[in-house]
């Protein structure tokens, strides 16, 4: 189980030393299952099918919506089952392992070895793109979840100050909604009620959180402090509009943009849709760390899990693995998508100040043993577990009940999920 990212430092230097990109098809076709469905993830994804385009691959789409991958899995399922499994399907950490156990996955040795990717990756993202040794899927990204976007002129108008602690977050908060806008702007679903739930968790420290979440100890998930957290959380529910059931994380990033909403509290994924947006940091939003949170990063990763394909699809599939660990891929897909990149030798100059930031945060909290993947985004703990704390922390947030509730509920719903 992963414990905690251990990532090279993210040089500032020039890209892979004689590091060239290698055909692997002429032709040929790819199809792949993903739910990057709003504007900026979709102008990333653009990115990687133009470059297989260039190369004569054609690449078919089937989009799934659902920001959290749920419903992408879900259909996945039903494609394995009728044993047509597409070519490439989008998966996080342990979706990954658990697709790996049922030996339908493909083997990407040949273009791996060929390219050296043990060399450049980080040995955590390893620990799912592998399985048995194999090389099972190619890492696009590194993505943390411990941020938050502000409207800067929503900001300036509460007063300037970016929060740097819990009271001041919520001095915020009360400013913004004194000025007549909703504060925080959230979508009700429970991937997303998580993400905040990560976040609040971390802000009571770096132990704790890896107490709770990594090693799931009973007296952490149900003691006074998780009872603490979920009063937070309770209290960011307050700031939430009445209409945030069911919303997607990038139609909540657009409230932020439009400027009715203060703040988002997403990962960065939602800078593509302020990007997207025509938007610059520090000039039109502002990117900072959840209040508390600061030297510390819970992440996932993107990964394009490749499944077994036939002969006459198996050299398209090489090649989309070989371009998506390219050098000049990983920095001009990051750049749009508000990730950083999957390898440890591609410099930040593309990259503008919030992506620095990532880059340059990422690389501190690896130096300083904090950095742990999220909970809420499945590179934590598996989907069980991970689905059984959605459960409470959803029930919690929509007021079926108290925080001294949810936490003993908490012990008992990772108990079970554990078998």
């Amino acid at each position: 189980m992963l414990r905690k990212l251990l990532i090279g430092t993210m040089l500032a230097g020039g890209l892979v030393a004689g590091y060239s990109a290698t055909t692997y098809a002429a032709g040929g076709s790819v199809e792949v299952l993903h739910w990057w469905t709003s504007g900026g993830e979709a102008a990333a994804l653009d990115v990687l099918k133009k470059k297989l385009e260039s190369q004569g691959v054609t690449w078919k789409d089937m989009p799934v919506a659902g920001g959290g991958g749920e419903q992408a899995m879900t259909a996945l399922r039903a494609r394995v089952t009728a044993g047509d499994p597409p070519t490439a399907v989008q998966a996080l950490g342990f979706d990954i392992t658990d697709w790996a156990k049922q030996g339908v996955v493909g083997d990407l040795g040949e273009v791996a070895d060929k390219e050296g990717w043990d060399k450049v990756i980080p040995t955590a993202l390893q620990n799912f793109a592998k399985y048995d040794g194999k090389w099972i899927a190619a890492p696009v990204n590194v993505h943390s979840t411990n941020w938050v976007w502000i409207n800067k002129k929503a900001l300036d108008a509460a007063g300037s100050k970016e929060p740097a602690n819990w009271d001041e977050f919520v001095a915020m908060l009360d400013k913004m909604k004194a000025n007549g806008i909703t504060p925080l702007a959230h979508g009700g679903q429970a991937w997303q009620d998580a993400t905040l739930f990560d976040a609040v968790v971390l802000s009571f420290g770096t132990d704790f959180y890896k107490s709770a979440f990594i090693d799931l100890d009973p007296a952490t998930l149900g003691g006074d402090k998780m009872v603490e957290a979920f009063d937070r959380m309770k209290k960011l529910r307050s700031y939430v509009d009445d209409d945030f059931s069911g919303r997607d994380w990038n139609l909540a990033s657009a409230m932020v943009i439009q400027g009715k909403a203060g703040a988002q509290m997403m990962g960065d994924w939602a800078k593509g849709e302020f990007l997207k947006a025509g938007q610059k940091p520090g000039t039109d939003f502002v990117c900072i760390r959840f209040p508390g949170t600061q030297g510390a990063v819970t992440f996932n990763s993107d990964m394009f899990m490749m499944f077994k394909v036939g002969d006459d699809k198996k050299a398209a599939q090489l090649q989309m693995a070989s371009d998506i660990e390219s050098p000049d891929f990983q920095s001009s897909f990051n750049v749009v998508k508000g990730s950083v990149p999957a390898r440890t030798d591609v410099p930040d100059t593309a990259f503008d100040d919030c992506g620095k930031k990532g880059i340059k945060d990422l690389a501190e909290a690896n130096a300083s043993g904090k950095l742990f993947g999220s909970m809420a985004h499945g590179y934590a703990v598996p989907a069980a577990i991970k689905n059984a704390i959605y459960d409470v922390v959803t029930r919690h947030f929509n007021g079926d009940i108290d925080s001294k509730e949810a936490a003993k509920e908490l012990v008992d719903a990772v108990a079970a999920a554990k078998g």
